[in-house]
Protein backbone atom coordinates (compact mmCIF):
# COMPACT_ATOMS: atom_id res chain seq x y z
CA UNK A 1 0.00 0.00 0.00
CA UNK A 2 1.37 3.12 -0.72
CA UNK A 3 0.39 6.41 0.59
CA UNK A 4 -0.51 7.94 -2.81
CA UNK A 5 -2.16 4.71 -4.15
CA UNK A 6 -3.76 1.34 -3.70
CA UNK A 7 -2.68 -1.61 -5.92
CA UNK A 8 -5.20 -2.58 -8.81
CA UNK A 9 -5.50 -6.38 -8.31
CA UNK A 10 -8.24 -6.98 -11.13
CA UNK A 11 -5.85 -5.25 -13.82
CA UNK A 12 -6.14 -7.44 -17.33
CA UNK A 13 -3.69 -9.79 -17.27
CA UNK A 14 -1.82 -8.42 -20.48
CA UNK A 15 -1.15 -5.05 -18.91
CA UNK A 16 0.50 -6.62 -15.76
CA UNK A 17 3.23 -8.40 -18.03
CA UNK A 18 3.06 -5.14 -19.90
CA UNK A 19 4.54 -3.54 -16.93
CA UNK A 20 7.48 -6.17 -16.66
CA UNK A 21 8.41 -5.84 -20.42
CA UNK A 22 7.96 -2.22 -20.38
CA UNK A 23 9.48 -1.11 -16.74
CA UNK A 24 10.24 2.25 -17.76
CA UNK A 25 7.42 5.26 -18.39
CA UNK A 26 9.82 6.40 -21.26
CA UNK A 27 9.65 2.53 -22.61
CA UNK A 28 5.31 2.65 -23.27
CA UNK A 29 5.00 6.41 -24.23
CA UNK A 30 2.43 6.70 -26.66
CA UNK A 31 2.01 10.28 -28.67
CA UNK A 32 -0.75 11.49 -30.71
CA UNK A 33 -1.71 15.25 -31.63
CA UNK A 34 -5.44 16.31 -30.52
CA UNK A 35 -6.68 19.23 -32.75
CA UNK A 36 -9.32 20.86 -30.45
CA UNK A 37 -11.80 23.60 -32.50
CA UNK A 38 -11.35 26.89 -30.83
CA UNK A 39 -14.11 28.48 -31.72
CA UNK A 40 -16.78 26.73 -29.48
CA UNK A 41 -14.56 27.63 -26.45
CA UNK A 42 -13.80 31.26 -27.25
CA UNK A 43 -17.93 31.61 -27.61
CA UNK A 44 -18.18 30.19 -24.30
CA UNK A 45 -15.91 32.45 -23.05
CA UNK A 46 -17.16 35.97 -24.79
CA UNK A 47 -20.67 34.46 -23.17
CA UNK A 48 -18.88 34.73 -19.44
CA UNK A 49 -17.54 37.87 -19.76
CA UNK A 50 -20.79 39.49 -20.31
CA UNK A 51 -22.06 38.00 -16.88
CA UNK A 52 -18.73 39.38 -15.50
CA UNK A 53 -16.83 35.99 -15.50
CA UNK A 54 -13.60 35.95 -17.02
CA UNK A 55 -12.25 32.23 -17.20
CA UNK A 56 -9.16 31.76 -19.16
CA UNK A 57 -8.51 29.27 -21.90
CA UNK A 58 -6.28 27.05 -19.48
CA UNK A 59 -9.17 26.69 -17.12
CA UNK A 60 -11.67 25.54 -19.71
CA UNK A 61 -9.01 22.77 -20.68
CA UNK A 62 -7.81 21.44 -17.22
CA UNK A 63 -12.30 21.04 -15.89
CA UNK A 64 -12.49 19.71 -19.56
CA UNK A 65 -9.71 17.08 -18.43
CA UNK A 66 -10.58 16.53 -14.74
CA UNK A 67 -14.26 15.90 -15.68
CA UNK A 68 -12.61 13.37 -18.13
CA UNK A 69 -10.42 11.84 -15.47
CA UNK A 70 -13.92 11.37 -13.01
CA UNK A 71 -15.62 9.53 -15.93
CA UNK A 72 -12.68 7.50 -16.80
CA UNK A 73 -10.43 6.75 -13.62
CA UNK A 74 -8.17 4.49 -14.85
CA UNK A 75 -6.69 7.38 -16.47
CA UNK A 76 -5.56 8.31 -12.96
CA UNK A 77 -3.30 4.87 -12.52
CA UNK A 78 0.37 4.67 -12.63
CA UNK A 79 2.97 2.15 -12.21
CA UNK A 80 5.77 1.60 -10.21
CA UNK A 81 8.18 -1.10 -9.81
CA UNK A 82 5.77 -3.23 -12.72
CA UNK A 83 2.69 -2.94 -10.30
CA UNK A 84 -0.59 -0.95 -11.63
CA UNK A 85 -1.78 1.34 -8.82
CA UNK A 86 -4.88 3.78 -9.09
CA UNK A 87 -4.53 6.85 -7.52
CA UNK A 88 -6.38 8.08 -4.66
CA UNK A 89 -5.78 11.74 -5.65
CA UNK A 90 -6.16 13.88 -8.42
CA UNK A 91 -3.06 16.07 -9.07
CA UNK A 92 -2.61 18.45 -11.87
CA UNK A 93 1.10 19.61 -12.33
CA UNK A 94 1.68 22.82 -13.87
CA UNK A 95 5.11 25.32 -14.47
CA UNK A 96 4.83 28.55 -14.04
CA UNK A 97 7.47 31.41 -14.85
CA UNK A 98 8.30 33.74 -12.25
CA UNK A 99 7.70 37.13 -12.92
CA UNK A 100 5.43 35.88 -15.77
CA UNK A 101 8.10 36.72 -18.26
CA UNK A 102 9.08 35.08 -21.02
CA UNK A 103 12.98 34.93 -20.57
CA UNK A 104 12.41 33.99 -16.52
CA UNK A 105 13.08 30.78 -15.04
CA UNK A 106 10.53 28.37 -14.55
CA UNK A 107 9.35 26.82 -10.90
CA UNK A 108 6.83 23.68 -11.14
CA UNK A 109 3.98 22.63 -8.58
CA UNK A 110 0.65 20.88 -8.23
CA UNK A 111 -2.62 21.75 -7.34
CA UNK A 112 -5.16 19.23 -5.49
CA UNK A 113 -8.59 18.98 -6.85
CA UNK A 114 -11.20 17.25 -4.32
CA UNK A 115 -14.79 15.85 -5.84
CA UNK A 116 -17.34 18.51 -6.77
CA UNK A 117 -15.52 21.20 -8.50
CA UNK A 118 -16.46 23.04 -11.76
CA UNK A 119 -15.37 25.37 -13.82
CA UNK A 120 -15.67 28.49 -10.89
CA UNK A 121 -13.38 26.09 -8.64
CA UNK A 122 -10.83 25.38 -11.41
CA UNK A 123 -10.44 28.69 -12.59
CA UNK A 124 -9.80 30.05 -9.01
CA UNK A 125 -7.47 27.13 -7.85
CA UNK A 126 -5.56 28.04 -11.26
CA UNK A 127 -5.38 31.92 -10.83
CA UNK A 128 -4.27 30.84 -7.27
CA UNK A 129 -1.75 28.53 -8.11
CA UNK A 130 -0.23 31.16 -10.83
CA UNK A 131 -0.27 34.40 -8.57
CA UNK A 132 1.53 32.67 -5.91
CA UNK A 133 4.04 30.54 -7.56
CA UNK A 134 4.82 33.71 -9.98
CA UNK A 135 6.38 36.13 -6.87
CA UNK A 136 9.89 36.06 -7.24
CA UNK A 137 10.24 35.73 -3.31
CA UNK A 138 8.35 33.00 -2.85
CA UNK A 139 9.27 29.30 -2.84
CA UNK A 140 6.87 26.73 -3.35
CA UNK A 141 7.87 23.21 -1.50
CA UNK A 142 9.89 22.02 -4.77
CA UNK A 143 12.07 24.96 -5.15
CA UNK A 144 12.71 24.53 -0.76
CA UNK A 145 13.75 21.08 -1.18
CA UNK A 146 15.71 21.87 -4.31
CA UNK A 147 17.43 24.39 -2.68
CA UNK A 148 18.49 22.48 0.31
CA UNK A 149 19.62 19.61 -2.18
CA UNK A 150 22.15 21.69 -4.26
CA UNK A 151 23.45 23.65 -0.57
CA UNK A 152 25.99 20.55 -0.22
CA UNK A 153 28.07 19.39 -3.06
CA UNK A 154 26.80 15.54 -3.73
CA UNK A 155 23.59 15.74 -1.29
CA UNK A 156 21.26 15.82 -4.71
CA UNK A 157 23.14 12.42 -6.06
CA UNK A 158 22.33 10.73 -2.62
CA UNK A 159 19.05 12.12 -1.96
CA UNK A 160 17.45 11.11 -5.65
CA UNK A 161 18.87 8.15 -5.17
CA UNK A 162 17.34 7.66 -2.09
CA UNK A 163 14.21 9.27 -3.02
CA UNK A 164 14.12 6.74 -6.17
CA UNK A 165 14.48 3.27 -3.90
CA UNK A 166 11.78 4.54 -1.16
CA UNK A 167 9.21 5.25 -4.59
CA UNK A 168 9.88 2.25 -5.52
CA UNK A 169 9.34 0.23 -2.73
CA UNK A 170 6.37 2.41 -1.91
CA UNK A 171 8.05 3.82 1.18
CA UNK A 172 8.51 7.35 -0.21
CA UNK A 173 6.57 9.55 2.81
CA UNK A 174 3.61 11.23 1.71
CA UNK A 175 5.60 14.62 2.90
CA UNK A 176 7.94 13.96 0.19
CA UNK A 177 5.05 13.29 -2.18
CA UNK A 178 2.78 16.27 -2.00
CA UNK A 179 6.06 18.54 -2.71
CA UNK A 180 7.32 16.47 -6.14
CA UNK A 181 6.05 17.42 -9.45
CA UNK A 182 6.19 14.30 -10.45
CA UNK A 183 3.89 12.64 -8.24
CA UNK A 184 0.92 13.45 -9.90
CA UNK A 185 -2.07 12.50 -12.10
CA UNK A 186 -0.77 14.76 -15.04
CA UNK A 187 1.50 17.38 -16.72
CA UNK A 188 -0.22 20.29 -18.39
CA UNK A 189 1.29 22.99 -20.10
CA UNK A 190 0.37 25.67 -22.34
CA UNK A 191 2.78 26.45 -24.41
CA UNK A 192 0.62 29.16 -26.68
CA UNK A 193 1.24 31.59 -23.62
CA UNK A 194 4.65 31.91 -25.07
CA UNK A 195 3.81 31.78 -28.19
CA UNK A 196 5.16 28.41 -29.01
CA UNK A 197 4.40 25.39 -30.99
CA UNK A 198 3.03 22.19 -28.93
CA UNK A 199 5.01 19.63 -27.69
CA UNK A 200 4.74 15.82 -26.42
CA UNK A 201 6.19 16.53 -23.01
CA UNK A 202 7.99 13.50 -21.66
CA UNK A 203 6.37 11.73 -18.58
CA UNK A 204 8.75 11.26 -16.16
CA UNK A 205 10.66 7.66 -15.23
CA UNK A 206 11.01 8.89 -12.02
CA UNK A 207 7.36 9.26 -9.46
CA UNK A 208 3.94 8.39 -10.94
CA UNK A 209 2.92 10.80 -14.13
CA UNK A 210 1.09 8.76 -16.45
CA UNK A 211 -0.19 11.92 -18.66
CA UNK A 212 1.26 14.88 -20.24
CA UNK A 213 -0.52 17.45 -22.53
CA UNK A 214 0.92 20.59 -23.94
CA UNK A 215 -0.60 22.93 -25.91
CA UNK A 216 0.65 25.01 -28.41
CA UNK A 217 -0.15 27.90 -31.42
CA UNK A 218 -3.20 28.04 -33.07
CA UNK A 219 -3.25 26.08 -36.47
CA UNK A 220 -5.57 25.76 -39.42
CA UNK A 221 -6.53 22.46 -39.82
CA UNK A 222 -8.18 21.08 -43.14
CA UNK A 223 -11.47 19.15 -42.94
CA UNK A 224 -14.21 18.20 -45.14
CA UNK A 225 -17.31 19.48 -44.63
CA UNK A 226 -20.22 18.42 -47.02
CA UNK A 227 -18.28 17.42 -49.84
CA UNK A 228 -15.31 20.66 -49.47
CA UNK A 229 -12.29 21.07 -47.43
CA UNK A 230 -12.55 23.83 -45.17
CA UNK A 231 -9.79 25.26 -42.48
CA UNK A 232 -11.33 24.72 -39.01
CA UNK A 233 -8.98 27.31 -36.34
CA UNK A 234 -7.70 24.72 -33.98
CA UNK A 235 -6.13 24.26 -30.25
CA UNK A 236 -3.46 21.54 -30.79
CA UNK A 237 -2.71 19.29 -28.10
CA UNK A 238 0.30 17.17 -27.97
CA UNK A 239 -0.95 14.02 -25.43
CA UNK A 240 1.41 11.32 -24.53
CA UNK A 241 0.35 8.28 -22.53
CA UNK A 242 1.44 5.59 -20.63
CA UNK A 243 -0.27 2.81 -22.20
CA UNK A 244 0.65 0.40 -19.62
CA UNK A 245 -2.48 2.18 -17.75
CA UNK A 246 -5.16 1.30 -20.27
CA UNK A 247 -6.10 -0.45 -23.26
CA UNK A 248 -5.94 1.86 -26.08
CA UNK A 249 -9.80 1.94 -27.01
CA UNK A 250 -10.21 3.22 -23.42
CA UNK A 251 -7.55 6.37 -24.36
CA UNK A 252 -9.79 6.82 -27.22
CA UNK A 253 -13.32 6.83 -25.37
CA UNK A 254 -11.66 8.92 -22.40
CA UNK A 255 -10.09 11.75 -25.41
CA UNK A 256 -12.84 11.55 -27.55
CA UNK A 257 -15.45 12.77 -24.26
CA UNK A 258 -12.61 15.43 -23.44
CA UNK A 259 -13.49 17.05 -27.23
CA UNK A 260 -16.87 16.92 -26.60
CA UNK A 261 -16.45 18.46 -23.30
CA UNK A 262 -14.71 21.13 -24.80
CA UNK A 263 -17.33 21.14 -27.83
CA UNK A 264 -19.71 22.51 -25.48
CA UNK A 265 -18.11 23.64 -22.48
CA UNK A 266 -21.19 24.86 -20.56
CA UNK A 267 -20.87 21.15 -19.59
CA UNK A 268 -18.02 22.43 -17.19
CA UNK A 269 -20.23 24.44 -14.84
CA UNK A 270 -21.54 21.35 -12.91
CA UNK A 271 -19.50 18.76 -10.80
CA UNK A 272 -18.24 15.79 -12.25
CA UNK A 273 -20.10 12.60 -11.37
CA UNK A 274 -16.94 10.34 -10.34
CA UNK A 275 -16.98 6.84 -11.22
CA UNK A 276 -14.90 4.58 -8.70
CA UNK A 277 -11.62 2.75 -10.22
CA UNK A 278 -12.47 -1.04 -10.60
CA UNK A 279 -10.15 -2.23 -9.06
Amino acid sequence: MRADGKRVKGADPMYRVAAHIMDKRSDSMNMITLDIPIEPINEYLNEKRKEGKRYSHLAVFVTALLHTFAQYPALNRFVVNKTIYARNELAIGMVVLKGGKIDAHGTMNKIYFEEGYNIDDVDKAIMDYIEENRKEENENGTDKVIRVLTSIPGLMRVAVCLFKVLDKFGLLPKAIIDMSPFHISAVVTNLASIRTNHIYHHIYDFGTTSLALAMGNLRDVPKRKKGEVVFERCMPIGLVMDERIASGSYFALAFRRFKKLLEDPQQLETAPEFKSDDI
